[in-house]
């Protein structure tokens, strides 16, 4: 069964560094669905300031593992005073 991801993704910079900013808005049934929850929530506070492309849509499948070769941990300095 295919599932629709529905993330929240734009560039974050701080006093760490360049980072990216990820929020899982929800799974959905379909991609219609995913679509019709990016309309109801691009007028929200912090959604609106950015640019409507940050929304992306991930078809996965249930069930599936995604990880299967495992994965590299990435650490960046905290700022110094």
């Amino acid at each position: 069964m295919d599932v629709f991801m529905l993330w929240h993704i734009y560039e974050q910079r701080d006093g760490t560094g360049i980072h990216n900013e990820e929020k899982l808005i929800g799974v959905f049934s379909s991609k219609a669905n995913a679509r019709e929850a990016i309309e109801r929530l691009k007028d929200k506070e912090g959604f609106r300031d950015l640019p409507q492309c940050c929304f992306e849509i991930h078809k996965t499948e249930v069930d599936r593992i995604s990880w299967e070769d495992g994965f590299t941990t990435i650490r960046w300095r905290e700022a110094e005073p």
